[in-house]
């Protein structure tokens, strides 16, 4: 098959290099001419772990191509897939622009009788996949009401694990009332569940809640453990055992159970405040989803009050040690990554702040500039520092030289924000140890 992706972001160009890579011609495009410059130079602009070989494989064989003209990009395509952003609005909506943008830009490229299927990849409200065709069609110079279908189909993409969730989906989930599209669909994704795995279809408005029900739900579980972690410590109990103890109840599973600073990222703080701002728009009080929010703000709140208590409000004056600056491990993606809230507050107070990130560095610096130092490695992050504190769950910060940290620090003060280290070994080691969800060690 031909296909037009258009966005060339974490989505959009994972799914590209992916569909490419099971003998499909891509064509990604974007406006930005400086990254697709880089792209066509065998550049990858994002850090995904195993994208880069199975990238640079269809670049060398030709499947995978980028331009900034859509209709170039779209000329052969019969697939032309949407992953474009959809940033929060003030009220907490999907900001729809970018999306409607192409949608009114496609009215005036498609064509009577050359059929094209037009699909949301990215995360939209309900009703989007209607307000697309609305938009292609308002803008249409031609009756073009046969020549295209819309279709929704959300991705279920982990950053950090995206080539491997895309090329082996738990489900696809699709979203087309039409025959012809679904038929399209199907012969597009049967290479990636040939293990049995199901595609799912059902109706557009399905499938455009499903992806936001799936990430507001997780959100759910990650928020819920955080405020057990919280009781935790208020009754004496160690929330890693309640963690063991819930997770292998079938019904409950132990993935997103584990405590920390609040969940970030690109998909469920937007996803979570879009079903919110969904529900009002409807009337309904989604109480559960204010909840979630709430908590998650909480949560950063009650890791930085561990060290303002520890250093009784003094902070100036003081440096800081930060380990880990992405979101989550494996990716350089930072957005709403707490990493950015507790360093901000740690500068407000007064304090220095050197940090180091495998990959998010360079990100960062582009968000904080030099209100705090970058070190090369997470060593050099500890010289001279008061304390050291953790903010993402890198596997090279698991297992690190304890005694090295211990005559780097100025004082054997760690605050883990993701729980890496056991309590009893930090207490071996003589340092004072603030965690989750655990009692902590002097």
């Amino acid at each position: 098959m031909k296909i037009a992706v258009v966005g060339t972001g974490y989505v959009g160009l994972v799914s590209g290099t992916c569909f490419a890579d099971t003998g499909n011609n891509v064509t990604c495009i974007d406006i930005d001419e400086n990254k697709v410059r880089k792209l066509q130079a065998g550049e990858i602009t994002i850090y995904e772990p195993g994208l880069e070989k199975v990238f640079f494989r269809n670049i060398k064989e030709k499947r995978l191509t980028f331009t900034t003209s859509l209709e170039e990009g779209i000329q052969e395509a019969s697939i032309i897939f949407l992953a474009l952003p959809t940033p929060p609005g003030e009220d907490g909506s999907a900001d729809l622009k970018y999306i409607l943008k192409v949608a009114a830009d496609l009215g005036k490229l498609l064509k009577p009788g050359d059929y094209k299927v037009i699909v949301d990849k990215s995360t939209v409200p309900v009703g989007t996949a209607a307000k697309v065709r609305e938009t292609v069609l308002a803008n249409a110079t031609e009756n073009i009401a046969e020549a295209f279908d819309v279709v929704s189909n959300p991705e279920f993409l982990r950053e950090g694990a995206a080539v491997e969730d895309f090329m082996k989906p738990d489900r696809v989930v699709i979203g087309t009332r039409s025959e012809k599209a679904r038929k399209i669909m199907q012969q597009l994704y049967e290479p990636y569940v040939r293990q049995g795995n199901p595609i799912i279809f059902m109706d557009e408005s399905s499938a455009e809640l499903t992806k936001y029900a799936a990430n507001s739900f997780l959100a759910a579980k990650i928020s819920f453990m955080n405020e057990i972690a919280v009781l935790c410590e208020k009754l004496g109990a160690d929330v890693d055992m309640v963690r063991r103890g819930i997770g292998t109840d079938f019904r409950i599973g132990k993935h997103f159970l584990y405590p920390g600073l609040g969940y970030g990222g690109s998909c469920f703080p937007k996803d979570v405040q879009a079903l919110a701002k969904s529900s009002v728009d409807t009337g309904y009080d989604f109480k559960i989803l204010n909840a979630v929010m709430t908590v998650n703000k909480l949560q950063k709140e009650f890791f930085f009050s561990k060290i303002t208590r520890f250093y009784k409000d003094q902070l100036a004056g003081k440096k800081f040690a930060v380990w880990g600056l992405a979101f989550k491990p494996n990716t350089d993606d930072i957005r709403e990554a707490p990493a950015l809230e507790v360093i901000r507050k740690l500068l407000d107070g007064g304090a220095a702040v050197t940090a180091f990130d495998p990959e998010a560095m360079g990100n960062v610096k582009k968000e904080l500039g030099d209100t705090i130092h970058y070190a090369a490695n997470q060593y050099e992050a500890l010289e001279g520092a008061d304390a050291l504190v953790i903010c993402t769950e890198w596997n090279e910060f698991r297992i690190p030289d304890f005694k090295r940290i211990s005559a780097l620090l100025k004082e054997q003060i760690i605050f883990d924000g993701r729980n890496l280290f056991d309590a009893e070994t930090m207490k071996q080691h003589g340092f004072h140890y603030e965690s989750i969800g655990r009692a902590h060690v002097n």
